[in-house]
């Protein structure tokens, strides 16, 4: 007679835990800072194509690590999600919070009940009309949601990253401070502290950056394309860095939604 396999469920959680935390881990990390003039995301990022960062609404965006394949499923679900409430309802009912709370959701139903978790993390943020009002959630593999402020790293070496963000951020920067430090904080990853030499030099063509700025009436989200990155930095462009778009370096990219009628 054979004995049934058994398996406690405290052991396949920690499993599943596990299983997630490390693909999140080979991830290249992404940075995201608070300053006065908006919210700044962040990221290693050579890719013109497959974007870590995007928009989601009016004052709202979203960014990932891990499986490109699965959180790219949850923006799509995320842009349909505040379309609907926008369009349904009114377009100040789409925010950070109910984003982040339908995540959460779904994030907790698939670690629970999937054999297979979901390989990622997720920031959901909101600029509001002053500091005070921003919003920033971060949400993991299982559905946690932490409230957070100031700034937050995830992904790859986001110990060493947060180390350097706690060190430096402080409020009222603005947005040339803040995409400063938050370049030097994806710099100062693991590969940086083994060759000892101090954080590395990372070049704007091989950064993906946007910000969600306060002062941009109704859509606040802007991608800044390499040449608008050199500019805030302080550094040269790359001779052949694509930059042709307007406001100084905005890309609109694919994953800009459209706007529902008001």
């Amino acid at each position: 007679m054979s004995v049934p396999f058994y398996v406690s469920p405290e052991q396949v959680m920690k499993d599943k835990a596990d299983f997630a935390r490390k693909g999140i881990a080979r991830g290249r990390a992404v940075v995201v800072v608070a300053c006065a003039d908006g919210i700044v995301f962040a990221s290693e990022n050579a890719s013109r194509a497959l974007h870590k960062i995007s928009e989601i609404y009016d004052r709202v965006a979203f960014a990932a690590v891990g499986k490109y394949n699965e959180f790219e499923n949850l923006r799509v679900a995320g842009v349909r999600y505040a379309d609907l409430r926008g369009y349904s309802y009114d377009r100040s009912d789409v925010t950070a919070r109910g984003l982040a709370n339908a995540y959460a959701q779904t994030l907790g139903t698939i670690f629970t009940t999937e054999s297979k978790p979901y390989e990622v993390e997720l920031v959901v943020a909101e600029v509001g009309d002053a500091p005070g009002t921003d919003q920033v959630y971060r949400l993991t593999y299982d559905g946690s949601v932490a409230d957070e402020h100031g700034y937050v790293a995830m992904g790859g070496s986001a110990e060493q990253i947060t180390a350097e963000l706690a060190g430096h951020w402080h409020a009222g920067m603005d947005l040339s401070q803040a995409l400063r430090l938050a370049v030097r904080a994806l710099g100062s990853d693991a590969a940086a502290a083994a060759a000892g030499s101090g954080p590395r030099t990372i070049a704007p063509d091989q950064l993906e950056v946007a910000v969600l700025e306060r002062a941009r009436p109704r859509r606040a989200f802007r991608r800044l394309g390499p040449a608008a990155l050199a500019g805030l930095l302080g550094t040269d462009p790359t001779p052949d860095g694509p930059d042709g778009a307007p406001d100084g370096g905005e890309t609109p990219g694919p994953d800009t939604p459209p706007e529902p009628p008001a």
